[in-house]
């Protein structure tokens, strides 16, 4: 069927003198030809106007599903390393440390490299305390550079708001210092009270651990290497033998036959020729490569200790039969007093526990459930049982053990 209705395609002058045209009237009405030469052009523009709009449309549902090549994988060689130090937080208006024998021995070693020379067990370290700093430093990452680093206390610091950490070298794996860490810390959260017994006190967050924001300088460069033996070597973030075939494709239509999945996380990409010379500007063209992802296997995760569960969309449930229930047990104490006669005088007061056992079961039938060939189908079933998120992980649980979930499960 042609885009363009017949009726709107132009006719000659002569066309036109020869025979009267009839539009929208079914050839009752007749236009001038002039007048029809004018309506034809407008109706051209209209069309003409309206069919890009509906070629970007169609290009657009395409493209939707399609992501850059750069969210997928990972260039081989490009990565962050760990650091980590061993520091002091000073300025902590006594919710520091309390006189532990490591506090001391550091603040004394400090003490010692400014020429202040005394003995650990005479300093008094309430003001402060011993910290782990940590950071990641990233690929290519040059001297003068700045990292964001995360300070934990160590010992038994009530809280390290406004304090300021100490010059700490950071050390890689290799026990090689690449960066240093200094500055006031951000630990958005406070404690106050002195608590105990009778006291009271007040907690926000988690006020030992805190963050300084740029807080530590690069001093050596880790060196990388992205090219080896004029190839590129591509890992996937989710592994998989189906994404790695569908990542080779799309790279193999745009830079043809330069690249093979080696196993399922990575791919050994041919530079062509020329671009070893500008390898930056290769891999740039080679992260804007648009692909279509693999949709994700099916997979379900419980973390029991917060009760989400999160499941992809092609779990499947073969028919099956369910019922479930709760039992509460509730086991109280409380204690009664056995008092003498009056003007005993061998009689004492005595404290007797009384134990009180109360067990609960709800009524529960077993209900048949028809196959749920998706993640909707199974949600909907489960919320029509009435299950509570804790009910949810143990039927996952036992269907799986059944046979009757066919997806991944995965306990946190």
């Amino acid at each position: 069927m042609p885009l363009v209705p017949r009726q709107l395609n132009p006719h000659s002058r002569h066309g036109c003198a020869a025979q009267p045209l009839d539009i929208l009237s079914g050839g009752k009405s007749r236009l001038c030809p002039p007048l029809a030469v004018g309506f034809l052009k407008a109706e051209i523009k209209f069309v003409k106007i309206i069919l890009p709009i509906w070629i970007l449309l169609a290009a657009v549902s395409v493209f939707a599903d399609s992501v850059r090549l750069r969210d997928l994988v990972m260039v081989a060689g490009v990565r962050d390393n760990q650091l980590v130090g061993y520091g002091l937080v000073a300025g902590l208006t006594g919710d520091g440390d309390k006189d532990q024998i490591y506090t001391k021995q550091s603040v004394a070693n400090m003490l010692q490299r400014y020429g202040i020379n005394i003995p650990a067990a005479t300093i008094s370290a309430k003001n402060v305390a011993v910290v782990m700093v940590t950071a990641d430093i990233p690929a290519f990452a040059k001297p003068g550079m700045r990292l964001d680093v995360t300070v934990a206390s160590l010992g038994d610091a009530k809280a390290l708001t406004g304090g300021v950490l100490l010059q700490t070298p950071l050390f890689g794996a290799d026990n090689k210092v690449y960066a240093v860490a200094q500055g006031a810390m951000t630990t958005g959260g406070f404690a106050a009270g002195d608590g105990g017994a009778g006291g009271a006190s007040v907690t926000k967050n988690y006020p030992t651990t805190g963050q300084i924001a740029n807080g530590a300088l690069v001093e050596r460069e880790i060196p990388a290497t992205i090219v080896r033996d004029n190839k590129v070597e591509l890992l996937l973030r989710e592994p998989g033998f189906t994404s790695a075939a569908i990542v080779s494709s799309a790279i193999n239509e745009v830079f043809t036959n330069s690249t093979h999945a080696a196993d399922s996380t990575s791919l050994q990409v041919q530079m062509p020729d020329g671009a070893a010379a500008d390898p930056v500007g290769f891999i740039a063209r080679l992260e804007n490569i648009e692909v279509t992802p693999e949709t994700p296997s099916a997979r379900i995760i419980i973390n029991e200790r917060t009760g989400t569960i999160v499941a992809t969309a092609r779990i499947h449930i073969s028919s099956c039969a369910i019922a479930y229930g709760n039992i509460t047990i509730n086991v109280a104490q409380t204690l009664t007093a056995s008092q003498p006669s009056p003007f005993s005088k061998t009689g004492q007061t005595v404290l007797l526990p009384s134990t009180s056992t109360e067990v609960k079961e709800t009524k529960s039938s077993l209900i048949a459930l028809p196959e749920l060939p998706t993640v909707e189908k199974v949600a909907q079933a489960l919320n029509t049982l009435g299950a509570t998120p804790r009910d949810m992980m143990s039927i996952f649980q036992a269907l799986k053990q059944s046979g009757a979930l066919q997806a991944d499960l995965i306990v946190k």
